[in-house]
């Protein structure tokens, strides 16, 4: 009988704790740079922590690292098209129309014209009846 044997790394204990406190000190790092204020580099901060911490387990605990050139090919193909995604909504998002009205609204699509008076209706006079029935006794 043969037995087949599928090749398969095994990573160290000490590799997982090595992760493991990786994560934890990102994951303080996360939590510090919530309660700082750093102005606008605030979001950038928070999302390269992401980005690191989501790295790390991809790497790590997907077993990516050690994986086929196919797998790394399949993860990055992934990724570029979750950026194309992203960068279209982006895109989408940023070329409507957001304007704010007069009137308060601030809805998609509501585009003021400045200078402009809008139409007036012509108004009963003070002495006719709503109805326009005449003189209002």
């Amino acid at each position: 009988m043969s037995s087949s044997h599928v090749s398969s790394h095994v990573s160290p204990v000490s590799t997982y704790l090595t992760v493991f406190g990786t994560l934890m000190v990102l994951t303080t790092a996360t939590v510090a740079a919530a309660f700082v204020h750093i102005g606008a580099f605030n979001f950038p901060i928070a999302i390269g922590i992401a980005i690191t911490k989501a790295t790390v387990v991809v790497l790590f605990f997907m077993h990516v690292k050690y994986s086929s050139r196919l797998t790394k090919f399949v993860v990055v193909s992934c990724l570029f098209f979750l950026a194309c995604l992203f960068g279209l909504t982006f895109t989408d998002y940023m070329s409507r129309g957001w304007f704010a009205s007069p009137r308060g609204t601030t809805m998609a699509g509501t585009q003021v014209t400045v200078g402009a008076t809008p139409a007036r209706t012509a108004e009963a006079p003070a002495h006719e009846a709503p109805g326009g029935a005449g003189p209002a006794h």
